[in-house]
């Protein structure tokens, strides 16, 4: 049995209906899945997942990958250069065309560029080759009584049970660990609140059907925040000396601005001023690679809060769309995973909030190297040094 999509927009409602869900986790399991069980019932929840629920378990591999998320101790030019791959590219370049008529439907609906949903596509699952084999109420249900991040998952549970108790998806569905369920790994929430049917065949099955997904994807990225028609990115070149106190991601000005300190187009020529705002990122200092970011590259931390994750995704829509590679120019000498812990170390010692020590160039402690690099008289560039550990 599958849900049609009127059914499905009803279950949203409900949904959103419900009162804010309490985020208790730990304690004993049994004990805390009969509270879970409870919410769920009063959420509408009927047997089929209310026994799904009861036999869900806590799968220590979950808790293994929550831990050890090493990829984002990579540097944006690494991580980019392995995930930016030629097969991603050809096949990228291939599904826009086979499946072009779904994505003129999905700009004209929702106003996201084709390149943008087909980049998710590649980056989540390779064009829905590898969706994830974790049982995924076992790690929502792992995820949520952990008292790690709790309040990331715990929210994803009644919905995911509606789903199961609605015939939408299988007691068994497999996903990504953290939850993401098809071949662009979307959360049980934004199933019920985002799902398009996209061939019409009355069901909106986000595993199989392609045109389920295009759709579906662009109606999620919509929901985030995305301006029809406008760029996300665009890559710069930097001068040897500006107001580099006044870069960054959220400082958004007039292009007339960058240009007046002298940002310029790649190959030189200059910034042609389109009458919006943008930050300049630096996700290597001020000697690596440049990129303006526009309002719609925030959706891209709205997906994923990893800076280098979504300025990669960025990048690889911009691949498809027909720009060339970025130039990685020539940054200065990071630091490596031991180095940046003790970076980050000395910098909580300061005060800072730079959230766990764990050797990854968040933006919690991208923020805290800019003001420490202002205090220091430093270039104000975000990116961490040898030199500045030192100081430190």
């Amino acid at each position: 049995m599958r849900l049609r999509s009127k059914a499905l927009a009803a279950l949203f409602l409900c949904a959103t209906a419900l009162p804010a869900m309490a985020q208790e986790c730990g304690g004993d399991f049994e004990a805390w899945k009969q509270g879970v069980a409870a919410e769920a019932k009063a959420a509408g929840v009927g047997t089929a997942g209310l026994d799904a629920l009861e036999d869900a378990t806590i799968d220590d591999k979950v808790l293994a990958r929550d831990r050890a998320q090493g990829v984002f101790t990579q540097t944006f030019i690494e991580f980019s250069n392995r995930m930016i791959s030629a097969y991603r590219l050809k096949q990228g370049a291939a599904n826009l065309k086979k499946y072009a008529d779904v994505f003129a439907r999905a700009d004209q609906q929702f106003g996201v560029q084709a390149p943008i949903i087909a980049a998710f596509w590649a980056l989540e699952t390779d064009f829905g080759a590898v969706q994830g084999d974790f049982h995924t109420l076992s790690a929502l249900v792992t995820l949520s009584h952990d008292c790690r991040r709790p309040q990331l998952f715990r929210p994803q549970l009644i919905p995911l049970l509606m789903l199961i108790d609605r015939g939408v998806l299988p007691e068994n569905v497999t996903g990504a660990w953290a939850g993401e369920i098809g071949q662009t790994q979307i959360l049980p929430s934004d199933y019920l609140a985002r799902g398009v049917d996209g061939d019409g065949d009355g069901k909106v099955d986000l595993r199989n059907s392609v045109p389920d997904v295009i759709m579906t994807t662009a109606n999620k990225v919509l929901s985030r925040g995305w301006k029809r028609d406008q760029p996300w990115i665009e890559e710069v070149r930097v001068p040897d000396d500006m107001p580099w106190d006044q870069t960054g991601r959220t400082n958004k000005l007039p292009l007339s601005q960058w240009a007046l300190w002298g940002v310029t187009n790649p190959n030189g020529t200059p910034l042609v001023d389109n009458g919006l705002k943008a930050g300049l990122a630096l996700p290597m200092g001020r000697k690596g690679p440049a990129f303006l970011t526009y309002d719609n590259f925030d959706v891209y931390l709205e997906w994923n809060q990893s800076f280098t994750y979504a300025l990669t995704a960025a990048n690889l829509a911009n691949r498809l769309a027909g720009a060339p590679q970025f130039d990685p120019r020539n940054p200065e000498t990071g630091l490596d995973n031991e180095q940046m812990k003790a970076l980050q170390t000395k910098l909580e010692a300061r005060g800072y909030d730079v959230g766990t020590v764990d050797g990854i160039l968040g933006t919690n402690t991208r923020e805290a190297i800019r003001k420490e690099q202002m205090r220091l008289g430093l270039p104000v560039d975000g990116w961490p040094t040898p030199d500045l550990l030192a100081r430190l």
